[in-house]
């Protein structure tokens, strides 16, 4: 019997499964320091839905926040720490892991990796539908 764990990608990072998470760790990953406004704009987010994200992610050590004030107006800034940085680069390597294993088991196939569904080639004369 088949190991069923056996073809198991290691790496995958269950917070960053999460589109938004993985969105947000991904923006502040690529910068030194982004304003909350720049990441809420980017990913697309209320203020208190990245509030509550920036919350999860600085809890778990992927970000760092800080708070302070330019002039009159508060400001809060965001940044990936060390080990959000390589979290999100295993879990990117683990996500092109399963891309690479897909795309040589497609090529692996007796047909070729052909794209033909079930029921192409046989439209014309019925074969192989469902009555």
């Amino acid at each position: 019997m088949t190991d069923p764990t056996a073809g198991a990608v290691s790496g995958l990072d269950q917070l960053l499964l999460d589109p938004t998470r993985l969105t947000i760790v991904s923006l502040v990953s690529a910068t030194t320091w982004c304003e909350f406004a720049f990441v809420r704009d980017h990913a697309g987010l209320s203020d208190s839905a990245l509030s509550k994200q920036l919350t999860t992610l600085g809890g778990a050590g992927l970000v760092e926040i800080r708070k302070g004030r330019v002039g009159a107006h508060r400001r809060t800034w965001v940044r990936a720490t060390d080990v959000g940085r390589e979290r999100l680069r295993a879990h990117i390597a683990a996500l092109q892991q399963i891309a690479d294993r897909a795309g040589r088991a497609a090529a692996d196939r007796p047909d070729g990796g052909s794209d033909r569904g079930p029921d192409d080639g046989a439209a014309a004369s019925g074969a192989g539908r469902p009555g």
